[in-house]
């Protein structure tokens, strides 16, 4: 899949160029890309480590065969990510940024706690692609240096390395659209090209005796897993989707954006989660380690490890200047009066100090890392269940409106709020907590839903009875408001915001 020869040559024009627009809508005769460009911009975002310890707690925690994680992996991964194209769907809609977009479904004041939410939700992923990094680097330092690679031991040389990964960071997420649109494309071949030729040595040293011996696990487990992956891939990347949809066609069909997400992410993820599944069987090393960067190096060939450092860092990378990117808008959404270029430096400071903390003070990593995507997990779907209830009715979003803070907006609605969406919101968060228990590690339950331990709640699908409450709640009590189509061919003129 590949983006047109235009759309290229337009976007490697502007490539050091720093991106001016914040969340107002992009006008209709700057729109020039296609649904492939959401191909490369996902492929590269998604080929990170950290699938690799998400495959394996599918067979070291949930008992699963390498056959039922790929299962696992394809429905988890690449579906929920098919949400992410049908929420991309809106960005070509209204040619602004998802989270923007939502004010014209909750009303520009009611629109405050999904978009904080969200903001959260980026934050904490950065956060994890900040602290894996800088163990890339802290190992990469051990062995051209010689250096103690554990982070505790060497203060110092950790915040280094978390200033190198941020630096590089803004670097990217600072100039905007343009950049991330090529680097993207052209990182998937070099960083993806790596990542296969550490792979193979990876699957070498697999036991393939055990893998083939193992009994299958549970259809229980599976549906676990399922929600357990879908949480920490296209779930927590769903507000992000119409970010860089935006700048597409209004001509592009919707059916290519959804796929053009689905499979553009599925791919990398499936492969890394399946890999990540084979390492793990008959040696759950990897689900459980405190350092997953150093875990997987041991497994290599000593001359490996500074190609598989390299193309470690660079998936982070490539994950993280995006996840920057589309927080900064979530920033300025919420009401941040800056710059955008302003906002991503907001945001990283923030990822700065939480990477400090998991990598100096904390014990532990992975298991608040699951336990923060499955917390999350339950009010980015009732979002996700309400913004895609309004989106089957709503063709069409007011750019001045999505703008216009002041009473007595079309996106006003009642005190600022739309009774319908918040609600809906709400409710569903509270019935899909009904259904949560939240634990971390092998620590006691620091919250336990009354209805946890049912069916439903032991089989981890509160976040789907979250999305069908959302959506069943929001109909029920009126759905979308305001005018839902607009005049046909109407060009979409700058807009600035007004408070």
């Amino acid at each position: 899949m590949t983006a047109p020869t235009d759309d290229i040559a337009r976007t490697q024009g502007t490539l050091t160029t720093i991106e001016q627009r914040g969340i107002e809508p992009v006008p209709d005769d700057e729109r020039t890309g296609q649904a492939g460009a959401l191909f490369w911009v996902w492929f590269a975002a998604n080929i990170s480590i950290l699938g690799l310890p998400l495959g394996a707690t599918l067979v070291a925690f949930q008992g699963l065969t390498i056959w039922q994680a790929l299962v696992v992996a394809v429905v988890g991964a690449a579906g929920s990510f098919a949400l992410v194209g049908v929420i991309s769907i809106a960005g070509r809609r209204g040619g602004a940024p998802g989270l923007t977009l939502s004010r014209a479904v909750f009303g520009v004041r009611g629109n405050i706690g999904p978009t904080a939410i969200s903001l959260l939700s980026r934050l904490g992923w950065e956060t994890v692609n900040t602290t894996t990094a800088a163990f890339v680097l802290l190992s990469l330092f051990a062995i051209l240096f010689g250096a103690d690679g554990r982070a505790k031991e060497q203060p110092l040389v950790t915040l280094a390395a978390i200033l190198v990964f941020i630096v590089c960071t803004v670097l990217v997420s600072g100039l905007g659209h343009a950049a991330i649109v090529v680097i993207q494309r052209w990182a998937t071949w070099i960083f993806g090209a790596l990542n296969v030729f550490v792979a193979v040595f990876l699957v070498a040293r697999v036991d393939w005796d055990t893998v083939s011996s193992a009994p299958a696990g549970p259809v229980s487990a599976m549906v676990i897993g399922i929600g357990t992956i879908a949480a920490g891939t296209g779930i927590g990347w769903a507000t992000a989707g119409a970010d860089i949809a935006r700048y597409s066609k209004t001509s592009v069909k919707a059916g290519k954006l959804v796929l053009a997400s689905a499979v553009g992410a599925g791919v990398p993820l499936v492969l890394l989660i399946g890999l990540g599944a084979l390492l793990s069987a008959g040696d759950p090393t990897l689900a459980q380690a405190g350092d997953p960067v150093a875990a997987i190096r041991d497994l290599l060939p000593s001359w490996m490890a500074v190609p598989y450092l390299v193309a470690a860092f660079g998936g982070l990378l490539l994950s993280n200047h995006l996840s920057v990117y589309s927080a900064s808008l979530t920033t300025l959404t919420l009401g941040v009066k800056v710059p955008r270029v302003w906002a991503v430096a907001v945001d990283v400071v923030i990822t700065f100090v939480g990477a400090i903390y998991f990598m100096l003070v904390a014990d532990g990593f992975y298991a608040p890392f699951i336990t923060f995507i499955s917390i999350l997990a339950v009010p980015i779907t009732a979002w996700l269940g309400v913004f895609i209830a309004d989106m089957a009715r709503r063709t069409w979003y007011d750019s001045d409106a999505l703008l216009d803070l002041r009473r007595g907006g079309r996106y006003w609605y009642t005190g600022g709020v739309s009774l319908p969406a918040l609600g809906a919101w709400g409710v569903a968060i509270v019935v899909g907590t009904l259904f949560t228990a939240v634990q971390v590690g092998d620590a006691a339950p620091v919250f336990v839903g009354p209805l946890s331990d049912t069916w439903v709640g032991a089989n981890g699908l509160g976040w789907v009875v979250t999305f069908v409450v959302a959506v069943g709640a929001y109909l029920l009590l009126g759905g979308p408001r305001g005018a839902l189509h607009g005049p046909v061919g109407a060009s979409r003129p700058a807009a600035r915001e007004v408070r």
